[in-house]
């Protein structure tokens, strides 16, 4: 058992994380199974932040690395309360033609170490999606390597938003639609006349899944930031104060628990 995993057990077993608990699975216990998202989706933000203030002095790999082991838990928070599907915006591709080098490499590591623990589970689908051609090759074709291990597996799809910017997503799924339609043959002229929000919908990274019902955002930022643009025109948002690393499970099920209470409309 991993040592923060160790602590945890243990802070679990004191009579103030037993009555914790309690009040978690009370929580729980007050979900409506009928009025449980199909897919969440997160924007883990503030690692950073938390970084400097609980580990002053040290490199912000650190906040990384803390974000890394929340996203872990919250993977199996979302199993646990039975999520088909879940994605994690793990970095956005502003981030990454912003950041330096000597930013960059360390991030990617924490990213590549958390894709790899989650597929070695064998339990879920980790699927990277995000402009993974801007990314080093080496790092890329080892997300690639934990899809493809990982494509089989009956449990929850576990999206990793990595190198993901929504005009980005849009872009390539526009090329991929274009790209289609000329081997098939199509006209520009006809193309244009048939174009529906079908077809552009069949090329986004997310193709074939249901849009997020669901999408949280910590560190007391409330907006998107491209995140989802297009899936997320009927989505429910929740943004919670938390930094990303002291986000917790109970947090997670007043989301979902404000998430049942909403009348959704559609857009209606």
């Amino acid at each position: 058992m991993r040592a923060d995993r160790w602590r945890e057990y243990l802070d679990r077993l004191h009579p103030s994380g037993l009555l914790y608990a309690t009040y978690e699975h009370r929580l729980i216990a007050e979900l409506d199974p009928e009025r449980l998202p199909r897919h969440v989706a997160v924007l883990a933000d503030g690692n950073r932040r938390w970084a400097r203030t609980n580990a002053p002095g040290k490199p912000l790999t650190e906040g990384y690395k803390a974000g890394a082991r929340r996203l872990r838990d919250f993977v199996e928070w979302c199993d646990e309360i039975g999520i088909p599907v879940v994605t994690l915006w793990v970095l956005s591709t502003d981030n990454f033609s912003r950041a330096s080098d000597e930013e960059i490499g360390p991030l990617l590591e924490v990213i590549e170490g958390l894709v790899d623990e989650l597929g070695e589970t064998g339990r879920w689908h980790v699927h990277p999606v995000g402009a993974l051609d801007l990314l080093p090759q080496e790092s890329a074709d080892r997300l690639r390597a934990v899809d493809e291990a990982t494509a089989d597996t009956d449990g929850m799809m576990v999206n990793i938003a990595v190198s993901y910017g929504g005009r980005h997503e849009l872009r390539d799924a526009v090329r991929s639609l274009l790209e289609e339609e000329a081997r098939l043959g199509t006209p520009i002229e006809t193309l244009a006349k048939t174009l529906d929000i079908e077809h552009i919908a069949e090329h986004l990274y997310t193709r074939g899944q249901p849009d997020p019902d669901l999408i949280i955002r910590t560190s007391g930022e409330q907006r998107l930031s491209g995140f989802l643009m297009w899936q997320s025109a009927h989505s429910e948002f929740y943004f919670c104060e938390a930094l990303w690393p002291d986000f917790r499970k109970v947090d997670f099920i007043r989301a979902l628990r404000a998430y049942g209470q909403r009348e959704r409309r559609f857009g209606h």
